[in-house]
């Protein structure tokens, strides 16, 4: 039997499902050549000189490593040309970037993480891309309006598309565009991604967490009274051991979760009282891919694509994975 590339896989999507049209499925390449390049400058790491701090901040005030700023770069330069983005957006950046004028304009808008968990790239840890795809809003003559940050503030249920990369002993690309979550493996020989997880499923029911343990003494309760039932074990009222997990790169902890179950935390607390993760770059494209695979996702109280976004770089606390788990969650908050 045939080997299924991403490309095959999205024709299908867009001329058997009619979920896609042409410039949705060139823009999803674009992002996985895109993936590749900047896989292979992770994979080069010191040999390249591409390791360490680039001496600058981003708009979150967090030091930028090298190749933060490279991959940055890797996904701007290949898609501001393509004619299917009104505009891009990254965390990296404080406001979109506006397609230049001498290129055509397209329907969609592109947010990514550039390197999700980039301080883990210098200890040889997984790190990856996240990137989740809106249409731009329609103005009143039939037009796009134009591409500011309003345009951009969307609840996450409005993704057309959402993905991850994730660079680790192979490199994976994780899809959707709303028929489920989908899994594709790079085979460097080929340069091609191949369809090897096809309709992953997460188990409703888990006894794996992740979270950040040394954040505990400043957990709002429901998050203690949860972690405190894990460790627990069997003496407990959950009546069984939970492991721990937690690999400080959500692209790594969420791919985990989605190849056997579990549930992934990073709350809100006292130091950050909103949450620490980005809703518009990690919170909505990961939830998105999460619930498409059986999971769920929520900031405690609220389903996260039900969101609606109040600024580009707004934070946001997340708990999502296997449905059950995250139900107790909630229902502890509640």
């Amino acid at each position: 039997m045939s080997r299924i590339t991403l490309t095959r896989f999205l024709i299908e999507r867009q001329r058997n499902k009619q979920l896609i049209n042409a410039d949705l499925r060139l823009l999803i390449e674009t992002v996985a050549r895109a993936c590749k390049a900047i896989s292979n400058a992770v994979t080069k790491g010191a040999l390249a000189g591409n390791l360490g701090s680039a001496g600058t901040d981003n708009v979150q005030g967090e030091v930028q490593k090298k190749l933060d700023v490279l991959s940055n770069e890797i996904l701007l330069e290949a898609n501001e040309w393509g004619g299917n983005l009104a505009a891009l957006a990254s965390e990296e950046m404080e406001t979109p970037h506006p397609i230049p004028t001498h290129f055509p304009k397209g329907e969609y808008l592109l947010l990514f993480d550039p390197l999700d968990g980039s301080s883990n790239i210098d200890v040889n840890v997984s790190v990856g891309t996240i990137f989740s795809v809106l249409r731009c809003p329609k103005v009143a003559d039939g037009g796009y309006c134009e591409a500011d940050e309003q345009a951009f503030l969307q609840p996450g249920s409005t993704q057309v598309a959402a993905g991850f990369a994730v660079y680790g002993p192979t490199t994976m690309l994780v899809l959707t565009v709303g028929d489920g979550s989908h899994g594709f493996t790079l085979d460097r020989e080929m340069g091609s991604f191949i369809l090897t997880h096809p309709d992953i499923r997460i188990p409703e029911d888990t006894q794996e967490f992740a979270i950040n343990m040394s954040n505990m003494r400043r957990w709002e309760p429901p998050v203690k009274r949860y972690i405190d039932e894990c460790l627990a074990g069997t003496s407990g009222v959950r009546g069984k051991d939970f492991n721990m997990r937690w690999v400080a790169s959500m692209v790594a902890d969420v791919y985990r979760i989605l190849t056997r179950g579990g549930i992934f935390m990073y709350p809100r607390d006292e130091k950050n009282k909103s949450g620490r993760l980005r809703l518009m770059y990690e919170a909505n494209p990961m939830s998105f891919i999460v619930e498409q695979a059986g999971g769920a996702a929520t900031n405690g109280s609220d389903r996260l694509l039900d969101l609606k976004p109040e600024g580009l770089h707004q934070r946001v606390a997340v708990v999502l994975g296997s449905k059950n788990e995250v139900e107790r969650v909630a229902g502890y908050h509640k």
